[in-house]
């Protein structure tokens, strides 16, 4: 709180001004000061943390500017009222009412400086406000009382981002020399079904940039969006032979997301490429498959299915994707081919295997659409992350279920990063470095 009284003070003086001049004997030197410090502060806020990047910086200044303005808003109504009560030595507001009409227009406009340069500061620089939190801001912002609780929330979901994004950089920064999560072998991340590794739009968020920041090497998978385990697999075999071309080294470490799990196992067991991956690591992967998908197979009418692949097909192909098959994806996950696919490979002798799940406490616990289809996974495979159930996620030698504190659960889409959403009790960019720290310390 310390931190924004100086800004607050100067700014409940200039919104007052002419009132306070009006009423005390205060040299006239004093204002021209008052306004210079005033507008000084709504271009160099004094009372900040020491941020190490711009953006957080200029993040963390609107909301001491923000702080500043309701403080110095409460003190103008409170001096405002005392005036029309006749409380102050200029007496009643019904004695003067220009006096005061004019007063308050004066403190509306210069308080509404400071609350603009502030709110335009956190809009353009916060990554966790997000869509939601800015519609929210902008509906309410007429509505008495609604206004300055969301504004609040706005200011407390900035300063959070600010600090936990601030600690970050210095413990990246503190740890650089470490270089923890250099691995002895490169990285291959694989993503999931229904997505592709993009040049603009990672499909890991921020985790690959947080990893390298460390030391890794990162690769992707680049297999089909949409295809059959085997037709993925055949290309994640591909590519690991390119990676090693390129990198010369004699082993991959693979982190797979998904039905990505699926796909690196195929490709390790059936592919040749066993003796080249040091390790497999699944993340949230359907090993034993999915019920509901089974279900829904069986539910719905053969021509809404088709009319669903075909536009899904046929979106793929306009991005390049020219042999995208909706189905041979879909069927792939269901759990009667998940069982007779585990039958049929077995895992290769000398590479590390192991799995992460997740899982949501609640339908209310993750976002949209995952929060959605929570209760329809939970009718057929119990426990899960808002599309795999949670006795689906263990292979391998070590299986780690992840939970977040409180009503917050850990999605499908939240272990990649997939909304860039900081919360409390998982932070899953240093999941992953630990991560491919313990990789480096096995000696993958």
């Amino acid at each position: 709180m310390i931190g924004y009284i100086p800004e607050a003070c100067l700014i409940f003086l200039a919104a007052n001004a002419y009132s306070l001049g009006r009423q005390y004997a205060i040299p006239k030197i004093v204002w021209p000061v008052v306004f210079f410090l005033f507008f000084w502060i709504q271009i160099r806020p004094s009372g900040q943390k020491k941020m190490q990047k711009r953006r957080l910086r200029i993040c963390r200044n609107g909301c001491l500017l923000l702080r500043a303005f309701l403080l110095s808003t409460a003190c103008s109504i409170v001096y405002s009222l005392m005036g029309f009560a006749g409380v102050l030595r200029a007496g009643s507001l019904l004695e003067e009412p220009k006096l005061w009409l004019f007063h308050t227009i004066i403190a509306v406009l210069v308080e509404s400086v400071p609350f603009w340069n502030g709110i335009v500061r956190i809009y353009l620089t916060s990554q966790q406000l997000g869509i939601k939190w800015r519609l929210i801001g902008g509906l309410c912002g007429m509505i008495p009382v609604v206004n300055l609780m969301v504004l609040s929330r706005l200011i407390r979901t900035a300063e959070e981002e600010t600090d936990f994004e601030n600690g970050k950089i210095l413990l990246n920064r503190e740890r650089a020399g470490e270089r923890i999560c250099a691995t002895r072998y490169p990285v291959l991340m694989v993503h999931g079904v229904f997505f592709r590794d993009f040049r603009y739009f990672n499909y890991w968020g921020r985790v690959p940039k947080e990893l390298i920041q460390n030391g890794a090497v990162i690769y992707y998978g680049q297999q089909p969006s949409a295809a059959s385990v085997a037709e993925c697999g055949e290309a994640l075999a591909e590519r690991i032979r390119q990676v090693l071309q390129e990198t010369g080294a004699e082993k991959v470490n693979i982190i797979a997301h998904s039905k990505g799990g699926l796909d690196s196992r195929y490709a390790i067991a059936k592919c040749g490429v066993g003796q080249q991956v040091a390790s497999l690591t699944t993340i949230n992967t359907p090993h034993r498959g999915c019920e509901f998908a089974d279900y829904l197979l069986s539910a719905i009418p053969a021509a809404q299915q088709e009319m669903v692949a075909a536009a899904y097909n046929g979106a793929l192909r306009k991005i390049g994707e020219a042999d995208a098959d909706f189905f041979a994806a879909v069927r792939d996950l269901t759990a009667s081919a998940c069982k007779a696919r585990n039958e049929e490979l077995t895992d290769v002798p000398g590479v590390y295997y192991q799995s992460v799940g997740s899982k949501l406490s609640g339908a209310v616990s993750g976002r949209f659409p995952l929060n959605f289809s929570w209760h329809l996974v939970k009718h057929f495979d119990g426990n899960n992350d808002g599309l795999v159930g949670e006795a689906s996620f263990p292979w391998g030698e070590k299986y780690r279920l992840l939970c977040a504190d409180g009503r917050r659960g850990i999605s499908h889409g939240d272990m990649i990063d997939l909304n860039r959403e900081n919360f409390k009790g998982f932070d899953v960019r240093e999941f992953y470095v630990q991560l491919l720290h313990e990789l480096k310390e096995k000696g993958f």
